[in-house]
């Protein structure tokens, strides 16, 4: 084969890398998805098909029946990725840059079979032998490249084989604490936590508007119930009935390192929407019955070991002005007559985002570990308990003020990564040192991967709210579709904190 075929092959490894780990692995995390246990067979099959090519091509020159062998395996690829593009129109939306990516790929596979096929078909009529053949650069090339496959095709079949485990339950559930028939008011309905609630409380019967700017991202919630999309508060109309508001909009906290230009954007766009709903509700000729506001347990500051409920007071921090600045705009609805719930929210549990959704993977291939020391603790809730946690504010009339959401039971990072290492039968055993992280991350990685707070949900307890998911474990075998054995929880009830 010439040099332009070798091009194009090592092309077609790169590409098909970056395709599986920034977007199979990354943005999409297919191997978490409940509903894509047939892609990823697809992609499980495909792989170890590739495994084969690049071994073969790599270190011999197939002839004969081998030759033969090679142009029926090349035809599988072909049906298998026909078949493949097929089954991701049927299930999810692909991101622009799959979109690109597969495109590129395709038309570079075109290629490479224009050279491949005609070169194989010269040696059908040979006798059959894999005649050894060295490449040099490109003979080890494949070799990695035939070994990442496989492991990569292995793990997508064992993720099919999880995918059934992995329904999540009816969200209409969640929302059962709140009676009759309430038109509520989402800012933030299309995110991570926004998407369930909203899921819960149509279910459920509810009457939901959704205040977002991408109504293509929201139209998914639409088929949930009786859901509402609008881009602004100024389409509801002043006579309109809102018994709640749950605020929840913001730009995210974690996604990016806290740049000075990231620190706007994430105070000022709490701020915005906070104030657009206060103006809201001052032209509602109703007023709604309860504001359920946003916030976070970086109020709290960092706090080492203490112990800290809804009555601590806080230390200075980025998180903590944030989370002030959020809860001073909120609060300001009690004096317009609403009911005024400040939510402060730990770390969200659940496969399909959040802080615990970027650490399955690496854990999952065994390279997860604490971070720096491990001993700063994690305050964390189950995404299902967070929304039964909102719908709970919303129909307990004595609950507002600040409201810790989080587990009665936080953990240190150390016990956290233990435990997902455990439920993933996996070691956690690669730390994270924490100078790197300080070097290039500053304040980020300080407050929110290396400090923490030791959060107790004292008034939520207090107003008769039950945690499904009180512990650790319990968390993260639920979300990972695995059963938690009685013996088990024995055992792990007196694991170090």
């Amino acid at each position: 084969m010439n040099n332009a075929f070798w091009i194009a092959l090592f092309a077609q490894m790169l590409m098909g890398a970056f395709d599986t780990i920034y977007h199979h692995e990354g943005t999409e995390r297919l191997a978490w998805r409940s509903g894509q246990a047939e892609e990823l067979r697809l992609h499980g099959v495909r792989n170890l098909a590739y495994a084969a090519l690049f071994g073969v091509l790599g270190w011999s020159e197939p002839r004969g029946a081998w030759a033969v062998a090679l142009l029926v395996l090349l035809a599988s690829e072909l049906v298998i990725t026909l078949w493949d593009f097929v089954e991701e129109d049927r299930t999810r939306k692909l991101p622009a840059t799959e979109r690109v990516t597969h495109t590129l790929l395709t038309l570079n596979y075109g290629v490479i079979l224009a050279m491949l096929v005609p070169w194989l078909a010269d040696r059908t009529g040979e006798p059959t032998i894999l005649a050894p053949a060295f490449h040099g650069w490109m003979s080890y090339f494949c070799a990695v490249a035939a070994l990442g496959v496989v492991i990569s095709g292995l793990r997508d079949l064992a993720a099919a084989r999880r995918c059934p485990r992995l329904v999540r339950e009816d969200a209409t559930a969640l929302a059962a604490a709140l009676p009759g028939c309430k038109a509520v008011l989402v800012t933030g309905g299309t995110g991570f936590v926004g998407s369930r609630l909203v899921a819960a409380l149509a279910g459920a019967g509810h009457a939901v508007t959704v205040l977002t700017r991408d109504r293509d991202k929201a139209a998914a919630l639409v088929g949930t119930g009786r859901v509402r999309i609008v881009t602004t508060l100024g389409e509801i109309a002043t006579d309109e009935r809102l018994d709640a508001i749950v605020n929840l909009a913001g730009e995210p906290i974690s996604d990016s390192p806290w740049t000075r230009a990231k620190r706007l954007r994430i105070v000022r766009s709490r701020l915005a929407v906070t104030r657009d709903v206060l103006r809201l509700v001052d032209r509602l000729k109703c007023k709604p019955e309860v504001l359920v506001s946003g916030s976070a347990i970086g109020w709290y500051g960092l706090r080492g070991d203490q112990m800290l409920t809804e009555a601590n007071l806080g230390t200075p921090c980025f998180s903590r002005r944030v989370c002030v600045a959020w809860e001073r705009a909120a609060v300001k609805a009690q004096a317009r007559g609403v009911r005024t719930v400040l939510l402060r929210t730990g770390l969200v549990l659940a496969s399909e985002g959040g802080m615990l959704a970027r650490m399955l993977a690496p854990f999952e291939f065994g390279l997860g570990g604490r971070f720096g020391t491990g001993r700063h603790w994690m305050s964390w809730i189950h995404r299902d308990d967070l929304v039964r946690l909102i719908v709970h504010a919303i129909a307990t009339p004595t609950l507002e003020g600040p409201v810790n959401a989080t587990a009665p039971e936080p953990v240190t990072n150390r016990a956290f990564t233990a435990a997902l290492g455990r439920t993933l039968g996996r070691p956690a055993l690669v730390p994270i040192p924490a100078w790197p992280l300080r070097l290039t991350l500053g304040a980020f990685a300080e407050e929110l991967l290396l400090s923490g707070q030791r959060v107790l949900p004292d008034a939520a307890i207090r107003s008769g709210f039950i945690f499904r998911h009180a512990t650790i474990d319990e968390a993260l075998y639920a979300i990972t579709g695995r059963q938690l054995r009685i013996a088990e929880l024995a055992r792990f009830a007196h694991t170090e904190a």
